[in-house]
């Protein structure tokens, strides 16, 4: 069993962060730019009306993560003080306390379904299934394969429909599907991470030990393909969104192709333990987000301007 004593050594990053702030991992809310997905994808992300629910969308959903983040990190206190990352978290550490950290989560969730119905009603409903299904998976379901990929891959997901449900949009079979495998894409490479990271033995998710690696490759490589697959569909079917002639969509799988690739790479390099560290820190990554953001933007939103 690891012990402390045992772990490698790592430099806590220096922070002016409040511990009650970095609890609630604000780094870690950049996953919910996904909800600015369903409007992107549909065209109308730059309306008034649902840029502001968009925005509206994106703040509650950190609000109810960063609840999720403190029952998650004061239930898993002590595996954590057994991680060479994890025991620098404000809990861990010792520099808040479990019972702040269950206030401080009770209120943030509180904020976040007022703010949630407040905008929309299937934001809110959206907001407490989301809240319901991560405090059950950290409860009794986060050491169980399978499941364990399943019920983080659906947060990834309800993130991208609670983008599209605050505007009242209809959701494309095509964006459900890329939504769906590629949040399965990315929670499986993050498990294949910590895999090739600290191994079975490290004593910090007990899932990992009925992992394999090669089942985790497998279960990451078939959603990849999925993934492309599904995306290159909606990209060939918008033959509507060519302005000046050109098929703007379908130029946008190339370099979402390669951004997925090199996420792949960063897999199986295993160093997709984080995913927001993986796209804050990678310049090619963000090169290619920027190149696949671009004819996106010129056929969803171009089309009105010609």
């Amino acid at each position: 069993m690891t012990t402390t004593e045992n772990l490698p050594e790592v430099t806590p990053k220096k922070t002016v962060l409040p511990a009650w702030l970095r609890a609630m991992r604000p780094k870690q809310w950049v996953k919910n730019v996904l909800v600015l997905a369903a409007p992107l994808a549909a065209g109308r992300l730059f309306e008034t009306g649902v840029l502001l629910a968009s925005l509206w969308a994106f703040i509650s959903f950190s609000l109810i993560s960063a609840s999720i983040y403190l029952i998650n990190d004061s239930r898993d206190i002590e595996a954590d003080r057994l991680h060479p990352k994890k025991r620098f978290r404000p809990i861990a550490a010792g520099e808040m306390s479990v019972s702040t950290a269950y206030v401080l989560a009770t209120i943030t969730l509180a904020a976040s379904l007022a703010l949630g119905f407040w905008v929309a009603r299937d934001l809110g409903i959206t907001l407490a299934v989301y809240w319901v299904l991560q405090v059950v998976y950290s409860f009794f379901l986060k050491h169980q394969p399978i499941i364990d990929l399943a019920m983080v891959a659906a947060g990834f997901l309800l993130r991208a429909v609670a983008g599209g449900v605050a505007s009242g949009l209809v959701l494309s079979q095509w964006f459900l599907l890329v939504a769906s495998f590629g949040s399965l894409f990315m929670v499986a490479g993050k498990r294949y991470s910590e895999l090739k990271e600290l191994g079975t033995d490290a004593g910090t998710r007990a899932s990992l030990e009925r992992y394999t690696k090669s089942y985790l490759r497998e279960v990451w490589s078939v959603s990849i393909a999925i993934v492309i697959m599904s995306y290159s569909l909606w990209a060939f079917e918008q033959r509507y969104a060519q302005p000046f002639g050109i098929p703007w969509t379908a130029i946008s799988i190339a370099p979402f192709t390669l951004a997925v690739l090199r996420y792949a790479m960063k897999i199986d390099q295993g160093k997709a333990g984080e995913p927001e560290d993986v796209v804050l820190s990678d310049p090619i990554l963000q090169v290619l987000a920027v190149l696949w953001v671009i004819p996106v933007a010129v056929a969803v939103f171009g089309v009105r301007m010609v």
